[in-house]
């Protein structure tokens, strides 16, 4: 777990990728050092009371937030046309 302060931009990044079924909690401690518990912390300080609650719901239990628990299929952190460019 970590104290640092974020800039508007990773803040952004970090409760995107929260909010993605893919993104597992492993992608974001990689990234910006935030286990878990530090990710639910921060999205609890940075998202409105309802958000933060709809936001657990749709995690809790979520086999694809964590590395552990992702069919041996899903190798990417997003959906194929999720990116169009």
């Amino acid at each position: 777990m970590t104290n640092r302060d974020f800039n508007s931009d990773e803040s952004s990044r970090i409760i995107e990728m929260a909010w993605e079924d893919r993104t597992p909690f492993e992608a974001i401690e990689r990234l910006f050092q935030l286990d878990e518990k530090a990710v639910i912390a921060f999205m609890r300080r940075n998202l409105k009371r309802r958000s933060f609650e709809n936001w657990r719901k749709r995690v809790t239990n979520r086999k694809t937030k964590h590395n552990a628990l992702r069919p041996s299929g899903v190798l990417r952190a997003y959906c194929p046309t999720q990116y169009k460019f």
